[in-house]
Order: structure tokens, then C-alpha cells, then sequence
């Protein structure tokens, strides 16, 4: 059985960056193979890793809905069978990984729809897969509508602001009120400003909060000029060069992970 690693956070805290660098992470080390879900309706984990989505999970189920209500739906299969079908169709095969885009929930369906979608799109997958990668929504959404489900290791990815960490700390607790099965729950700080010797430093504010909200701090990733300018460009970032501050301190950070991954 696949474990399933999820990936939360406010948006613009680098989630998609961190998603992308762990299923490098897997993939160099021969932990594949992966299936990446992108299950941010904005689906910007394609871009990240350098690859091409086509179709969504939400195509395929609006393109359903109009089948049913128009009754061109074929004959001769089940709606279940067929939409397996399509979602098999729909994945990206690449180099040690597979990706998933459930693109956006909204439509003629409803959350619980494309929810349930997913749940099953994972469920059926990963019986083929070392590992489940999942690139959440922005913020809360997806814990309340309880998408994300029988999770192993949930890695919330927070700046390096007490607003950041405030919102990390209600994901933690979200998990717990909706009794959402998770193995381990983890906190990531991103672009957290450097020293002169050029490691990241957290303020003592910052510190006291993780050790006062009893936050399991599994890394630092430091402010990198690279990561903007290979945004800034299209650049993959799963392409940063090893010695990249930003990439050596993820891979610190999935590095002490290791007795979970």
C-alpha cells in the first residue's frame, strides 16, 4: 500500500514548490514509483515539475454530467467503469512519477462530487504506487469538505510570519475536530531570511510560537534569489541545481523525515 504524503498551507507559502521538490526527492532516490495529485484547482504542480497536464478530473466529470443529462452517455459500461477508464486516460506518465490534475471543483456537480472523486482516484491508484504526493488547495477548504483523508505524513508549509504559523497551528487542529486519519503532521517554514553565514535563522517570536503550539518542525528552507528567477522564467523547479540553498534545505528536511517516508 502507497504511503500518502499531503501537502497544505496558505497560499503563496511555496506549497507547490515543496510538493514538487519531494517527489524529485523520491524519484532521485529510487523511493518511486509516485503518483502526484494536483488537487489545487489553479493546477500549477505540472508547471512546477516540468510537465504537461491535458485533462482534469474536472473535465472528466463535467464532461460525464453532460453525457448523463443529455442521454449521449455511452451503453455497454458503467458509469463507474467509464469514469475509471477516463481518469486512467487522463494521467501523465513521466519518469518515475504519474500526475493526476483534479483541477477545479465548481460546476454543475458539487464538492461532495468531486471530493469523493478524489478519495477514489487515490484509493484505486495507489495500489500501484510506492508513494501519493498530494499538492492541496490554499488554505482550510480542503480539511472542512474532509478531502484529504487516511493521510500518512501531512506536511503544512508556512512563511515565516506569526499569520503563517497561526494557520498552520488551526490546520493541526482542524485534523484533530474532524478526527481526519493522519499519521504525522509537519511543519515546513519557508523563505525564512539568512544569516551571514547564509543559514536560515528563525526570529525568537517565531521559535517560541512552534515550541508553545507544540508544532513538529521538520525544516527551514531559507530565501533563495534562484527560486524567483526560475519562476520568474517557467523554469521547472524540481531543475534547481543541487547546491541550491532553497532545494539542500528541503532535502535536510525530507532527509529527517526519513524513519517516516
Amino acid at each position: 500500500m502507497a504511503r500518502i504524503i499531503a501537502v497544505a498551507g496558505k497560499g503563496g507559502t511555496g506549497k507547490t514548490m515543496v510538493s514538487a521538490l519531494l517527489i524529485g526527492y523520491l524519484v532521485d532516490r529510487g523511493r518511486g514509483p509516485v503518483l502526484a495529485i494536483d488537487a489545487d484547482p489553479s493546477t500549477n504542480l505540472d508547471l512546477t515539475l516540468g510537465a504537461s497536464v491535458g485533462e482534469t478530473v474536472g473535465d472528466i466529470r463535467e464532461d460525464t454530467s453532460q453525457q448523463v443529462s443529455s442521454g449521449t452517455f455511452l451503453s455497454g459500461i458503467s458509469k463507474p467503469e467509464y469514469l475509471e477508464l477516463r481518469v486512467n486516460q487522463a494521467l501523465v506518465e513521466e519518469d518515475g512519477y504519474d500526475l493526476l490534475a483534479m483541477g477545479r471543483p465548481e460546476g454543475p456537480g458539487c464538492y461532495c462530487a468531486a471530493n469523493s472523486m478524489l478519495r477514489q482516484s487515490i484509493d484505486r491508484l495507489s495500489k500501484s504506487y510506492s508513494y501519493v504526493v498530494i499538492d492541496n488547495e490554499a488554505g482550510l477548504e480542503h480539511l472542512s469538505r474532509r478531502t484529504t483523508q487516511n493521510v500518512d505524513i501531512l506536511l503544512i508549509v508556512s512563511d515565516p510570519t506569526i499569520r503563517g504559523l497561526a494557520t498552520a497551528e488551526r490546520v493541526s487542529q482542524l485534523i484533530h475536530e474532524l478526527r481526519t486519519q493522519v499519521g504525522q503532521v509537519c511543519l515546513i517554514v519557508n523563505r525564512v531570511p539568512t544569516n551571514d553565514n547564509g543559514e536560515p535563522v528563525l526570529t525568537p517570536n517565531l521559535t517560541q510560537f512552534i515550541e508553545d503550539k507544540e508544532l513538529r518542525l521538520a525544516g527551514v528552507i531559507p530565501m533563495d534569489p534562484l527560486v524567483a528567477e526560475y519562476d520568474s522564467l517557467g523554469c521547472p523547479l524540481v531543475q534547481l541545481p543541487h547546491e541550491a540553498p532553497a532545494r539542500q534545505a528541503v532535502e535536510k528536511a525530507f532527509d529527517a523525515l526519513d524513519g517516516l517516508l
